[in-house]
């Protein structure tokens, strides 16, 4: 008598008794789209952004103090007081003229410096190096070392240096409004041109030299060969840090806080500035968070209106 065994059903249905694919688990799916190596950033980019940034949306519609106490729903009540608060549109008058002031040497003198880094051949080290370095310091020793140089009015170095090709002494660079934004500008300047000097020089490196050679060998001077080859070459990384570079202007704090104080007479006072002591000196977190958002919402716009743009350029170079 011959005894015969039930396929299994998974070869039954399967022609010639193959057999199926096997279920795969929850982990190896995750492992084969890389989601286990993603998993631990996204759990801290969430608690540590997003969640702060439900967090304080939320706050912003009610009458929460920095105690935690009230918090009673005030809805939109927040942003129509911060829209008709002169103090909130002249500190953000404030940013954005500083803004203007530092984006514009920034990217020039950084251009600059790039430019001759990369055509020095002695000590081409040395050069990088020295140019760099101050965008290493922390900002407090920055703006301290600057505050040391023109206070006090009349003995600083600043003054001395003045005095000393005849130019009368005694200058409030920090305490005058027609100086101190110009102050903050100039320090700010000197400390992190560093950066766009360092990209700029990345971009030079990357030009191909034949077509400086071609261009030399065509007849091309050295302005010509600067105005028709490395600057249209160097057009997206100007973009680039025109864009970073506004981006942070925006976010002025530490050199008006540590420098000016604000002052004189709120003319330096940037909105980071404001929000700061309406949430932690006046106590109200609520109007506080109102005004961040709507500073939050600029930064937004001006992040998103620099791709546009560039997109819109590069359409109009393919037709």
């Amino acid at each position: 008598m011959t005894s015969t065994t039930a396929a299994p059903s998974s070869l039954a249905h399967r022609p010639g008794g193959a057999p199926g694919p096997r279920p795969r688990s929850v982990r190896r799916k995750w492992s084969e789209h890389g989601l286990v190596f993603v998993a631990p950033f996204l759990l801290v980019y969430a608690v540590f952004l997003v969640w702060p940034l439900i967090s304080g949306l939320g706050m912003s519609l009610t009458s929460q103090d920095i105690t935690g106490s009230g918090g009673e729903f005030v809805g939109l009540g927040n942003y129509a007081e911060a829209m008709g608060d002169p103090d909130v549109w002249s500190s953000l008058w404030n940013t954005v003229w500083f803004t203007v002031l530092s984006t514009v040497p920034l990217v020039l003198v950084g251009l600059g410096l790039a430019l001759l880094a990369h055509q020095l051949s002695v000590v081409q080290w040395l050069w990088r190096l020295s140019w760099f370095a101050p965008f290493l310091l922390p900002s407090g020793v920055v703006c301290l070392l600057f505050a040391q140089m023109v206070f006090p009015s009349g003995f600083g170095l600043a003054d001395q240096m003045l005095a000393s090709v005849g130019i009368e002494p005694g200058i409030g660079w920090l305490s005058d409004e027609r100086y101190a934004m110009l102050s903050v500008v100039a320090t700010t300047v000197w400390w992190t041109v560093g950066f766009n000097f360092l990209l700029y020089l990345a971009a030079l490196q990357a030009i191909p030299h034949h077509l400086y050679e071609a261009a030399e060998l065509d007849g091309a001077g050295a302005g010509r060969r600067l105005r028709h080859i490395t600057l249209p070459m160097l057009r997206r990384t100007t973009g680039l840090v025109i864009v970073l570079q506004v981006l942070a202007s925006l976010k002025i704090f530490d050199q008006v806080y540590i420098m000016t104080g604000g002052g004189p007479d709120d003319s330096t006072r940037p909105i980071l500035q404001y929000v700061y002591q309406q949430g932690f000196t006046g106590y109200r977190i609520g109007y506080a968070s109102a005004v961040s958002y709507i500073f939050f919402a600029l930064i937004l716009t001006v992040s998103l209106v620099q791709p546009l743009l560039s997109r819109r350029r590069a359409e109009e170079a393919a037709k």
